[in-house]
């Protein structure tokens, strides 16, 4: 059996990526030249989805703009819209009469490119109301916690757990297969939270929530290092060199935007987006967003927004730019941050 309907969550601030989601919602920052949440509208298209709803928020018309009517991945896309945070349960509310009877739902502010059909089968196969995909990661406390029983159903579920309270490294990933009748028990124009509020009530009154540890990759993007990580991912998986390169020496994974140049330059692991000038320029692990310029600089660990200007004998390192921001000759910038 498939699934042909999904709807993603989209409102969120990104306020930890800030300054960049100061001008471009979290889910539309490029990867590798497409927006975040392509990748994951992608894996839905594979698995037979035709129609995605997604549940928008702040910068709602950038939204549109960067994903279109989804044409190019063979679905159809369209758009809703939350005049305030509703949580998962309370934005799927809002469009409950336009559900299908089963149907995926997804947090759009993640990176992923995982087997969507896989997940749709184990929810048919287990009878659940409704499926769960996790993931390891090293981290678990700052994420939902799963535990598991001995039949892949989840019979507990925390966040806001301290390290040593953590029981699992499994956390939720954000991408549910739903039975619609789940949503009965989520109450109109509220803020109702599936992992918060819904799971516990499903767990306690014996209902039945399937697990299931995704194939493919999943990341979280919440803060800057994230999105580079992100970036520089696609960048080995699916390297395109769209631009000029001339008298640069490249290693890493690396991803050059049409309408951009790299000259003379030594680049390692970077990921530049498109009309991006870069010229007698030493980078490393770094993602240079559209229309700026790098000349005679140097720039590590860092993210250089949009419109940016980095002068000659400048040093930039550690920082996020944001979009218009001006190195002058020989200045450094070093802001701290963890990227």
């Amino acid at each position: 059996m498939k699934v042909r309907q999904a709807v993603v969550m989209v409102g969120g601030l990104g306020t930890r990526l800030r300054p960049l989601t100061e001008s471009c919602p979290k889910p539309a920052l490029p990867v590798a030249g497409r927006p975040c949440l392509w990748y994951l509208l992608r894996s839905m298209a594979r698995a037979g989805i035709e129609e995605i709803i997604l549940a928008c928020g702040y910068r709602s018309a950038m939204m549109c703009e960067a994903l279109g009517d989804g044409s190019d991945l063979g679905v159809r896309i369209r758009y809703s819209y939350e005049d305030e945070p509703r949580g998962t349960g309370g934005a799927l509310k809002l469009l409950e009469k336009e559900l299908d009877p089963v149907f995926v739902a997804a947090n759009g502010d993640v990176y992923a490119d995982i087997d969507v059909s896989a997940e749709v089968e184990r929810h048919f196969s287990s009878g659940a109301d409704i499926t769960v995909a996790l993931t390891e990661v090293p981290n678990p406390w700052e994420f939902g916690v799963a535990r598991i029983s001995d039949e892949g159903f989840i019979s507990e579920f925390r966040e806001g757990m301290k390290p040593e309270e953590v029981y699992s490294n499994l956390i939720n990933a954000g991408v549910y297969v739903v039975d619609k009748r789940v949503m009965e028990s989520v109450p109109e124009g509220v803020f109702y939270d599936f992992s918060k509020h819904l799971f516990p009530e499903i767990i306690a009154r014996s209902g039945k929530i399937a697990g299931y540890p995704l194939s493919g990759t999943w990341m979280d993007v919440g803060r800057p290092s994230d999105y580079v990580k992100a970036n520089l991912h696609v960048a080995g998986a699916e390297p395109r060199v769209l631009g000029k390169v001339s008298g640069s020496e490249i290693s890493g994974p690396f991803y050059l935007a049409e309408g951009s140049e790299a000259c003379d330059s030594k680049l390692d692991s970077v990921s530049v987006m498109p009309n991006v000038s870069i010229k007698r320029a030493s980078i490393r692990r770094a993602v240079v967003l559209d229309g700026s310029v790098i000349e005679g600089a140097t720039v590590e660990d860092s993210i250089v927004g949009r419109g940016c200007r980095i002068m000659e004998g400048a040093k930039v390192v550690n920082s996020v730019l944001a979009d218009g921001d001006v190195v002058g000759p020989g200045e450094m910038r070093d802001d701290g941050r963890d990227v």
